[in-house]
């Protein structure tokens, strides 16, 4: 009687590496643009949350013939629901306030992010 013995049907090490090696150059491909899509995403909505800050702020002053004298005023007199979260610093509380230059018109005149770095564009996320 002749037995036989069957060898599992697998892969072999070389199989694996080759699979190994593609894998990875696919990531190292596709990784760059993920991360820069993520970045250009963070920018955009640091835009618009900028311009509706502003339009908020506009129009607290078109209504009380003043500026608010903290973000906080525009929430309580329900110009915003929230303050906003700034994306690239992922705080609500980084926000630098820029006060008018007549003080008797209030306290936020404009709005910037407070976090370091620049945008794509080359200029830094304060002079935004």
């Amino acid at each position: 009687m002749q037995t036989h013995i069957r060898r599992g049907r697998g892969f072999t090490l070389i199989e694996l590496m080759v699979v190994m090696v593609i894998v990875s150059l696919l990531i190292t491909v596709a990784a760059p643009r993920y991360f820069g899509s993520l970045q250009k995403s963070k920018e955009t909505v640091l835009q618009q949350t900028l311009a509706a800050t502003r339009d908020a702020l506009d129009k607290f002053y078109g209504d009380n013939g003043k500026y608010p004298d903290g973000l906080d005023d525009l929430i309580a007199k329900r110009y915003l629901r929230a303050l906003p979260v700034d994306p690239i610093t992922g705080s609500n509380s980084s926000w630098i306030t820029v006060a008018p230059e007549d003080s008797e018109k209030g306290r936020v005149y404009d709005i910037h992010s407070g976090a370091d770095g620049v945008g794509r564009d080359g200029k830094p996320f304060r002079e935004w």
